[in-house]
């Protein structure tokens, strides 16, 4: 640690009133030291970051980190703020920031002492010590764990015991806990790695326990004391309760080890064994498959998916978010106690483990982003039904001529010799795949609420509210009704005789029943109206309204690059085709979404070849790749630029969007298929100006992101900022986006 933090890295009279602001001012420390390369560039790998989730912690602590490729070497920089700075904590501002910068290949050794220190920042002294630090070199010794410089009054965390605390590598970790325990037991757990040797210790990546220190790795011990206050067999008393969980967060450095912190100490206060899997970026060690059998209870506190989850399936388990670990570790203790009490259980090992739709933010997450994802989950799966159905019907139109549709069924007449025969198979198996749309969409949608007992009710509604007329806006409906019916029947409590029965006849059953009534008798009627307006309202769109709706739909498609919001951009021009005979303004809407779609990678691709000395090699090597991506409509080729340097990409890129898409709209291009790029242009209406459109657009973006950088360039030579050097690999080596 004392290479991580020095007292020029320490502010101690933070004037930022803003986390922006306080992120550049510790991160221009790091800049003056040579830890950081590019200020702007590691800034916007802080901004993702926080982004993803605010990294407010409860006790006035703000803890902006990440992984950048603009890190040297691993460093801390910590801030002390008189009016409090808001990072989102749920108790107002924070105090104490800290910094945490670590390159995008960091060592294990040095990411363990940042999860050390993660650890000791749920410790009341150590905090209460910095706010009582009278000098920078007092609170950089305190970070690092050594006694403060001579001649300096120690903060009230330079008390006896404080050093067993110390934030040290691995080895030292372990040497430290051997030297601070006593007795042959923790000798062997000091020589363990991957164990854990106290409140707020850990001697490595791994499994750690919040009782004292085992005598092997991954075995629980009584609470409140040693191995040795362990109730012997045989001695009458009762077993206390048993806990495994795991926690984890999308960098592995900070909320991982706080969280594992958090619920090891109260499960201390409720005298309950607690072991703690910690997924971090240092690795892994996994629980010993003894103590999860063992076990009573699982907490899963993430916010990436748990590596090998079914490991804990069969057990009452509770899975929230990584903050919900930090911020009320007792309440999911009881909660666990709870559905143990109710025999209430996952999922047995043979069947996926918690709903399929991976948990993203915290359990007190809106309504409103829990109906986001179980809405994409069901889109996500028709997409693939849309762009089969769709490329073959308009295959078919391409072979068979205009009017292919009024074609005979190819059971009744086919001709092998003939065109117009082989134009309507593929017409007519491409309508199959179009009927399942609304099922499939509905279906999914409730997949991703209720897990597989919701597949069966959704597709039932999906197929009523096609039958009704109900389109689109009626397999949303059947999806969330469907989805929120089994919830509630899964609520209700079931005599253990009968559970065996419940997923395959009586939800089914139930739900299924419900659903259909209300999709029939209540609903169907309405919103088929409503979709007949909507369609009518599409079709009736002339002039400057058609225009300014591709504008938008431009403007969307190109804010987030392949996520929620361009996929429904997406799914509003998908959802006006997916139709046997849809009107020419729902496909000049999918010509505009998609031409749209394609202006990012696109852009990047020439701009990387116009003026390749404003990107660093890996991203003129993106850019190739770009050409490709973006002729097929793949809009995430632009994702690693707007990743380096989304301030200058993304808006560039929505610019040359709008464009795009209202000069589609105004051309009146039309486009009977779903994806596909310039691949598919044959079977574009009014081609050649549906390629200027691109054009257009393509152009105008490129000159915004060439004039934007060439700016940055210079100010880079004047020593305050320099060109991104932010390779794209970084994001495809850990799976995240790249603040991760």
């Amino acid at each position: 640690m004392s290479d991580m933090i020095s007292a020029d890295l320490v502010d101690l009279d933070l004037s930022a009133d803003t986390k922006e602001a306080a992120a550049r001012a510790l991160a221009a420390r790091m800049v003056a030291r040579g830890r950081v390369t590019d200020l702007e560039g590691f800034l916007a790998d802080v901004a993702a970051r926080e982004a993803q989730m605010p990294t407010g912690l409860d006790g006035g602590i703000g803890i902006p980190h990440c992984r950048s490729a603009h890190v040297t070497e691993p460093t801390l920089a910590f801030g002390r703020s008189a009016t409090g700075i808001d990072f989102g904590a749920p108790d107002g501002p924070a105090d104490l920031v800290f910094l945490i910068a670590a390159p995008a290949g960091a060592d294990d050794a040095h990411l363990t002492i940042l999860s050390s220190l993660a650890r000791k920042l749920m410790n009341d002294e150590f905090t209460a010590a910095l706010r009582a630090a009278d000098s920078a070199g007092t609170a950089a010794a305190l970070i690092r764990g050594d006694e403060p410089p001579a001649g300096e009054e120690a903060g009230p965390a330079s008390v006896p015991g404080a050093a067993e605390d110390t934030a040290v590598a691995p080895a030292a970790a372990s040497a430290g806990a051997t030297a601070g325990s006593t007795g042959e037991t923790a000798a062997a757990s000091a020589a363990e790695p991957g164990t854990s040797t106290g409140p707020g210790t850990s001697t490595g990546p791994g499994t750690s326990t919040g009782t004292g220190a085992p005598a092997e790795p991954g075995v629980p011990v009584a609470p409140g004391g040693p191995a040795t206050d362990t109730a012997a067999p045989g001695s009458g008393e009762p077993r206390p309760f048993r806990i495994v969980a795991v926690t984890s967060c999308p960098t592995g450095i900070a909320h991982t080890y706080m969280a594992a912190e958090s619920l090891e100490n109260a499960g201390r206060e409720a005298e309950v064994e607690v072991v703690v899997e910690t997924q971090g970026s240092a690795g892994f060690t996994r629980l010993d498959p003894a103590v999860i059998a063992a076990a009573d209870g699982v907490i899963l506190a993430h916010d990436v998916p748990v590596r090998d989850k079914d490991r804990f399936a069969g057990k009452p388990t509770v899975d929230v978010g990584v903050k919900a670990g930090i911020n009320r570790p007792a309440e999911l203790i009881a909660e666990v106690r709870e559905k143990a009490a109710r025999g209430e259980v996952s999922a047995p090992a043979h069947a996926p483990a918690g709903t399929p739709v991976e948990r993203a933010g915290d359990a007190t997450e809106g309504y409103g982003t829990k109906l986001r994802t179980w809405l994409m989950s069901g889109v996500s799966y028709m997409v693939p039904f849309v762009a089969a159905g769709g490329l073959l019907i308009a295959l078919g139109f391409a072979i068979g001529g205009w009017q292919v549709d009024k074609a005979p069924s190819v059971m009744d007449h086919f001709v092998w010799t003939q065109t117009d025969s082989w134009g309507a198979l593929l017409f007519q198996i491409g309508g199959v795949a179009f009927k399942f749309l609304v099922p499939v969409l509905a279906g999914y949608i409730a997949y991703g609420m209720a897990d597989r007992p919701g597949l069966v009710p959704g597709f039932v509604g999906g197929a009523i509210a096609l039958d009704a007329g109900a389109g689109f806006l009626g397999g949303l409906a059947a999806g969330l009704i469907a989805g929120g019916v089994v919830l509630a029947i899964q609520r209700v409590r079931i005599p253990a005789v009968l559970r065996g029965i419940m997923p395959v006849v009586v939800i089914p059953l139930l739900s299924s029943a419900v659903t259909g009534f209300l999709m029939l008798v209540v609903i169907g009627k309405p919103i088929a109206s409503a979709q007949k307006g909507l369609t009518d309202w599409l079709s009736g769109l002339t002039g400057t309204n058609a225009v300014l709706l591709g504008a938008l739909l431009g403007l969307m498609m190109c804010f987030d690059l392949g996520g929620p919001v361009n996929k429904v951009a997406y799914a509003f021009a998908t959802a006006g085709i997916a139709v046997t005979d849809p009107s020419d303004s729902a496909m000049q809407i999918m010509a505009a979404v998609m031409a749209a779609g394609m202006v990012p990678p696109l852009a990047m691709a020439l701009a990387t070849t116009v003026r390749g000395r404003l990107f660093t090699p890996a991203e003129r090597e993106n850019g190739k790749a770009a050409w490709v991506l973006g002729a097929s409509f793949i809009s995430e080729g632009a994702i690693p630029f707007a990743a380096a340097d989304p301030l200058r990409v993304i808006p560039s890129a929505m610019a040359g969007g709008a464009l795009t898409g209202a000069l589609s709209m105004a051309f009146g291009a039309t486009l009977r298929a779903p994806h596909g790029g310039v691949f598919v242009v044959p079977l574009i209406g009014s081609p050649l100006l549906y390629l200027v459109a691109i054009a257009a657009g393509v152009c105008v973006t490129t000159a915004l992101v060439v004039l934007l950088k060439g700016m940055r360039g210079q100010v880079s030579e004047s020593g305050t900022a320099g060109p991104a050097a932010h390779p794209a690999g970084a994001r495809e080596d850990t799976g995240q986006p790249v603040a991760a």
